[in-house]
């Protein structure tokens, strides 16, 4: 990706068998319908090389494409819209293949036949040189209806987040990121986490995936402390270094007190397990559960892009990682020792200097298959 800051217009420039675009801003998602995210007849804004007509500009992109795959069920365009050799993360393993998406969604998709995607946010950077990056923060409802993986339906509702980071360039997906929040899932159905999160470590295991330690992780080195200050070489822009700032503060110095200055008294709080929390307690109290259930745990970012908000401020997103070990008590119960690798996605809104929102998702049943995964190699 460029280094250079992303704008939220693009200049006019032709297109080969495309129209002019139109200095217009790039559609944001949370004023509007969803009729007005994926228009039918509206003029192409933003400069798009090598993608298909249909896309006005990168977050229409994003949309339409995620609604036509998994709300529409038309699976068959991961073929026109993932390379062949796309790589896609997720918290318990990796997909190699375009196939294996294919797969894997298919797969999703049989559980929930009902279930429908919203899009919340989309946070973006990029062009169509250097390739766009889309940070898509989708929140799932629906019904568990149909006999799957998860076993016989239980006609359950649920609503639950993901966020999916992609990597796009002409038209097509060559790298993803998806976090979504399955602990909150299998408990709003009424499920047993302990025998999913074992059934997910034992395919894992059985595959001869293991465990591995890393030992130190970076955040202190020796009997060294965490570094003062800490790497901002990934910022666009002054408002994605301060927040960089805010997280290593917070994360890697372990200044909790930090909250109380960063954070808007009055702000909301969309977490894991779907809790929706206020005020900078909430705030503070909810991070040190995640820090103290991995008490040496490095804080790490991967990518963090901006926009501007049509609501005021500044939407930033933040895709991180924390590797350690499971040694302090909280959702996961009692410690085990067990190394744990959490990847997460943060999308906060920025106004005058103060965090007003916060959505973070990261997905506590990865962790328990994690700890399960360890305690088979053990065994």
């Amino acid at each position: 990706m460029s280094s250079t800051e992303a704008t939220n217009k693009a200049p006019a420039v032709p297109e080969k068998n495309s129209k002019l675009t139109r200095d217009e801003p790039v559609l944001q998602i949370e004023r509007r319908d969803f009729i007005d995210l994926v228009p039918e007849k509206r003029p192409r804004v933003q400069s798009l090389r090598g993608f298909d007509e249909c896309y006005t500009d990168i977050v229409d992109y994003i949309v339409r494409c995620t609604h036509k795959i998994w709300d529409e069920r038309d699976v068959g365009l991961i073929y026109t819209h993932y390379t062949h050799n796309c790589v896609l993360y997720n918290a318990l393993g990796t997909l190699y293949t375009r196939e294996q998406v294919v797969q894997d969604t298919l797969q999703r998709l049989v559980a929930f036949p009902e279930r429908r995607g919203m899009a919340t946010q989309v946070i973006w950077n990029g062009n169509d040189v250097d390739g766009f990056y889309t940070s898509h923060l989708v929140t799932g409802s629906g019904r568990h209806t149909q006999f799957s993986h998860l076993g016989k339906p239980t006609n359950r509702t649920f609503v639950t987040r993901t966020v999916a980071d992609c990597m796009i360039h002409e038209n097509k997906i060559y790298r993803e990121w998806v976090v979504s929040d399955n602990m909150s899932l299998m408990k709003q159905l009424g499920l047993n986490t302990d025998e999913i999160a074992f059934n997910m470590a034992k395919e894992q295991f059985d595959k001869g995936f293991r465990v591995t330690d890393i030992g130190e992780n970076g955040r202190m080195l020796g009997q060294y402390p965490p570094e003062m200050v800490c790497d901002v070489s990934i910022a666009h822009t002054d408002t994605e270094e301060q927040c960089l700032r805010w997280l290593h503060e917070i994360y890697n110095r372990r200044m909790l007190g930090k909250i109380k200055e960063v954070y808007a008294p009055n702000v909301q709080w969309h977490g894991p397990l779907m809790k929706e929390l206020y005020g900078t307690a909430s705030v503070t109290h909810q991070t040190l559960a995640l820090i103290g259930m991995i008490p040496d745990g490095a804080w790490l970012p991967q990518h963090i892009c901006s926009n501007p908000c049509e609501e005021g401020g500044t939407k930033v997103a933040v895709r991180w990682i924390i590797e350690g070990h499971h040694l302090g008590y909280g959702e996961l119960g009692k410690p085990t020792g067990e190394r744990l690798f959490v990847m997460g996605m943060s999308h906060y809104h920025i106004i005058n200097g103060k965090i007003v929102d916060e959505w973070v998702v990261y997905d506590h049943l990865a962790l328990l298959a994690q700890i399960k995964l360890g305690q088979m190699e053990e065994a």
